[in-house]
């Protein structure tokens, strides 16, 4: 089993998001604890990029002021390294192409075995150019989680039966942002997967609210919740470990 799968033996997993950084690494490994301790399943880690093409302005915010104080992709690697000293559900990284790109894909996955990430999501990678960096993730052991969007259609079964850890769906056109309302149908969506393939998927992309997060999980295996954190951590800075915590729990109680 991939360490990946384990996040959802338990029920429905809980996968909150975070712009590594922001407001600083001391007070984002603070938060990944915060999350550990309030039922987190699996975290996403930000690696803060100039041109966030599938982010709103949320995140874009987030990244711009990680990378405005000098976080790189060097510094979210030893933060990392600190934090499984003691955190062990899955980890994994979201960035971009260009970011893996310019640091060497071979270097990147080899780094992200060695500090134990387990899966990276590049929202910009077309399925179609996967090739690239899937040979490389491979050897090292690192997943490369696949997207599937309301756009993808009669693509669906064909990236369901290639997906390795989880399948992100995402539950509406446009970038990454709280809504207040998501209208795609789903339902049609997941069955389609899961007639495809048993690897778990989890849907993102507007959820923020303990009812919306128990409708996508009634469709799906999980729940992916990225700018309704990072918005948290915009607001409280430094003391948004107790803020997040709290939030992670309410949201992953409604998952029960």
């Amino acid at each position: 089993m991939s360490k990946i799968k384990s996040a959802f033996k338990n029920g429905k997993a809980f996968i909150p998001f975070i712009t590594c950084g922001d407001p600083d690494l001391e007070t984002t490994a603070a938060t990944i604890r915060a999350m550990v301790e309030n039922g987190a399943d699996l975290i996403e880690l930000g690696i803060p990029f100039s041109d966030p093409t599938a982010e709103g302005p949320v995140i874009q915010r987030a990244d711009f002021r990680a990378l405005n104080r000098g976080i790189t992709t060097d510094k979210v690697f030893e933060l990392v390294r600190d934090i499984r000293k003691d955190v062990r559900i899955p980890l994994v990284f979201m960035t971009y192409a260009n970011v893996v790109f310019s640091y060497g894909a071979e270097r990147f996955f080899s780094t992200c075995r060695d500090i134990e990430i387990d899966g990276v999501i590049l929202p910009d990678l077309p399925f179609e150019e996967k090739e690239e960096f899937l040979t490389v993730s491979r050897e090292y052991g690192v997943d490369l989680i696949s997207f599937i969007a309301p756009t993808s259609e009669n693509r669906i079964a064909m990236i369901a039966k290639e997906a390795e850890g989880f399948i992100y769906v995402v539950s509406s056109l446009g970038v990454t942002g709280v809504r207040n309302e998501i209208k795609t149908d789903l339902s049609s969506i997941v069955k389609v997967i899961r007639e495809n393939t048993d690897v778990p998927c989890a849907i993102g992309f507007g959820v923020s609210t303990p009812q919306q997060a128990k409708t996508m999980a009634d469709i799906s295996d999980g729940v992916i919740v990225g700018s309704a954190i990072v918005k948290l951590m915009e607001q409280h800075g430094n003391e948004s470990p107790h803020y997040v915590g709290e939030y992670v729990k309410t949201m992953k109680e409604a998952l029960r």
